[in-house]
């Protein structure tokens, strides 16, 4: 019995097809995101003359599209792991790709909600003040 032919395989080209498919969701989220987003601002700002408020709205909106497809691709990577053969380069590879979008993401978060995401979770189990 060939490697082909077995179940592993079969399992490393299902693998291959759903991380695929995520990245390919993860750049559909982005690009489509970062066009709604552009589009209401655009709206908000000629139907309001309110370009101010608009613009805050649009680096939130944009921020949680671009977070979402992120989320998104550090997935396609994880489940591209197993049907990469794992070497040490490989390993380290996957591993700096995701430290890198795990600074994008958080980065991004900061940036939207102007606080670290476990201080938005410890201010809301203090309840009210």
């Amino acid at each position: 019995m060939t490697r082909e032919a077995g179940p592993g395989h079969a399992l490393e080209a299902a693998a291959a097809w759903i991380a695929a498919g995520l990245e390919a969701a993860g750049i559909a989220v982005v690009l489509i995101g970062a066009l709604i987003t552009s589009l209401t601002f655009l709206r908000r700002g000629f139907g309001g003359g309110e370009w101010r408020g608009a613009y805050g709205h649009y680096r939130s909106d944009l921020g949680r599209a671009i977070l979402l497809g992120l989320e998104l691709l550090v997935a396609a990577d994880i489940v591209a792991t197993v049907t990469a053969p794992l070497t040490l380069e490989s390993l380290a590879a996957l591993g700096l790709v995701v430290l890198i979008r795990t600074f994008l993401s958080l980065s991004l978060e900061v940036e939207i909600h102007g606080r670290w995401p476990w201080q938005r979770a410890r201010r809301r189990d203090q309840g009210p003040a």
